[in-house]
């Protein structure tokens, strides 16, 4: 798993580190059981501080894609209630979908983005 973090980002970086890991998941780098690295050799690979990547996993944790084990650290573990990520997508889709009509993106290039982009998951990224 390649993690990149842009350090020149408005984006906070345990929010970069949690969804490139989400993203990782939907074209099946990782999968289900998979161990993630321990806060302590992610935090020396990317060089920055544990405790950003503690607050990555335990953000990853709440919202079901990963479970902390004492044994194995972070592993990923999809829990997620279908129809509860489905109204938070509805509303992280209404803040796009309103920028887009706000810069004068039309419908058919939103449904043009959103078709290539889950091709690209569902062909793992390929």
């Amino acid at each position: 798993m390649v993690l990149t973090i842009d350090f020149n980002s408005d984006e906070a970086i345990y929010i970069q580190l949690r969804n490139q890991i989400i993203l990782e998941i939907a074209m099946e780098r990782i999968h289900e059981g998979d161990s993630l690295p321990s806060v302590r050799q992610l935090a020396d690979n990317i060089g920055i501080n544990m405790h950003t990547v503690n607050k990555a996993y335990s953000v990853l944790r709440q919202e079901g894609f990963v479970k902390l084990d004492r044994r194995k650290g972070a592993v990923i573990c999809l829990d997620v209630d279908k129809l509860q990520a489905l109204e938070e997508m509805r509303q992280r889709l209404a803040v796009v979908l309103a920028t887009g009509i706000c810069k004068d993106i039309s419908r058919e290039e939103v449904h043009q983005i959103v078709d290539e982009i889950y091709d690209i998951f569902q062909n793992g990224g390929k």
